[in-house]
């Protein structure tokens, strides 16, 4: 039996021998039962297929065996065949679960177009079943640091490798590359995910209280310190301290962060006791520690004790490639966090966000990506009116095919967009075959030319 076979229920032999003969030259795969039984038995979770039953059948009819379908799998598509007088039935079975109904006579073309869109329901339920369990089954480093791109393949890999370690680790990279986000992937790899994860930003640590936010302190260490405070860093005992910009941390402190993270002891203001620490450092920086250690603004030797394990986070613009892939996880988050329905993201505008740089990396890039599920002005080279449906719906009888094809097109699109037109880079980042890309291309009607940078080298095989 084909993956995405057609199973047809009904108890006449004529109309079960004429769906056969409309299905096999509507190119579909078709298995035709005489009873419910029968058929219910091919059903599972992971099936492929679709059923269309009658609903008036001797021994189990067709209402019994669509709530069977829906007991072994809700989002199984079941097909309603009806006669004149049980269209108001149908029309409750929709809303019991039914995918379709069908209301006797009807012409071949109708059972072949709902049985298409069914089969597109299904194979994009199973598709997204996969996707979330690809999800749950990667670890906390491919699920938080996303990207088919060389450059964040590298960057998981020393994450994975540093994680394995215990060893204190300096990130750098710009504004809004992800460093808190590859910081907390690296803890939960590691043998501390249970622990803690404290977050100090230190540049914007009040001056006048940053001893005490640190280190913490004993009643009467300074005015108004009425009983004793543990500090960020005894908070975060066998767990990850994470220090956010250390670059701007005051020299004065940065000789008391240093016999912190040498001895991994601390002493709280106002007591000669020390305090141990089981705790491991991540420190991050948007700027070149090295300058600042030459400028004289950072000490050196805290710059060499952080810098045993270093890594860089890569510019967005350096992993083009990834931008598709991002935005459309992007825009799929806010739709959530806005409590908005999840939009198409259309090819052009997929295009446009690969062609343009993001100096404010994957930081602007999620703005974007909320602007557009807020229906807000993105301030692109882009029109999204001209991708909308004329009538601005789409009919329910095309509505997911149309969405499938759209991701689809939209997707290769843009990655045909991020490598500049380079084909081969184009469909080893989609994880397809070449002759995969070509058929889809000329399914969609792409062509590499529309999407060349301008000066950029047609590399072999692309």
């Amino acid at each position: 039996m084909s993956d995405e076979t057609v199973l047809f229920v009904d108890d006449e032999e004529q109309l079960r021998l004429a769906a056969a003969q409309t299905l096999d030259l509507a190119d579909l795969s078709a298995r035709c039962f005489a009873d419910a039984e029968a058929a219910l038995a091919h059903v599972g979770r992971a099936f492929a297929g679709v059923m269309v039953t009658d609903i008036r059948m001797a021994g189990m009819d067709g209402l019994t065996l669509m709530r069977r379908c829906l007991e072994i799998d809700p989002e199984f598509p079941v097909i309603l065949v009806t006669g004149h007088g049980d269209v108001e039935l149908a029309v409750q079975s929709m809303r019991d679960g039914a995918y379709d109904f069908i209301e006797k006579p009807f012409a071949p073309a109708v059972l072949v177009d709902s049985i298409n869109r069914a089969l597109d329901k299904r194979r994009l339920t199973l598709e997204n079943r996969l996707l979330r369990n690809q999800v749950i089954g990667r670890g906390p480093i491919e699920a938080r640091l996303a990207g088919r791109s060389e450059a964040m393949v590298a960057v998981r890999a020393q994450v994975r490798a540093v994680a394995q370690t215990d060893a204190d680790v300096l990130i750098v990279g710009e504004t809004g590359t992800g460093k808190e986000v590859a910081a907390r992937a690296l803890q939960m790899a590691s043998a501390r995910a249970s622990g803690p994860f404290v977050h100090i930003n230190c540049a914007a640590l009040p001056s006048e209280l940053i001893d005490s936010e640190l280190f913490g302190h004993e009643p009467g260490a300074f005015p108004g310190a009425t009983r004793a405070r543990y500090g960020r860093f005894e908070h975060a005992r066998g767990g990850t301290v994470f220090l956010d910009e250390i670059d701007s941390l005051p020299m004065r402190l940065q000789a008391k962060l240093l016999h912190a993270i040498q001895n991994r002891v601390i002493t709280r203001l106002g007591s000669n006791d020390p305090v141990e620490l089981d705790v491991r450092f991540i420190a991050a920086s948007k700027s070149d520690l090295e300058k600042a250690v030459e400028a004289g603004t950072f000490r050196d030797d805290l710059y060499y004790r952080l810098n045993v394990l270093h890594i860089r986070m890569p510019l967005l613009d350096e992993r083009r490639e990834d931008i598709p892939r991002l935005f459309i996880q992007l825009v799929h988050d806010a739709s959530v966090r806005y409590k908005r329905p999840v939009r198409v993201v259309p090819d052009r505008l997929l295009a446009s966000l690969a062609r343009r740089s993001w100096p404010g990396n994957v930081r602007e890039l999620r703005n974007a990506a909320d602007r557009f599920v807020l229906d807000l002005d993105l301030d692109l080279d882009f029109d999204p009116a001209a991708d909308e449906p004329a009538d601005g719906l789409q009919s329910a009888s095309k509505g997911l095919a149309q969405q499938v094809a759209a991701y689809e097109k939209s997707l290769i699109a843009a990655t045909i967009a991020a490598h500049g037109g380079n084909l081969k880079a184009t469909y080893e980042a989609l994880g397809i075959s070449r002759k995969s890309l070509y058929e889809k291309m000329r399914k969609y009607d792409l062509s590499r030319d529309d999407f060349r940078h301008s000066g950029s080298p047609d590399q072999a095989g692309g």
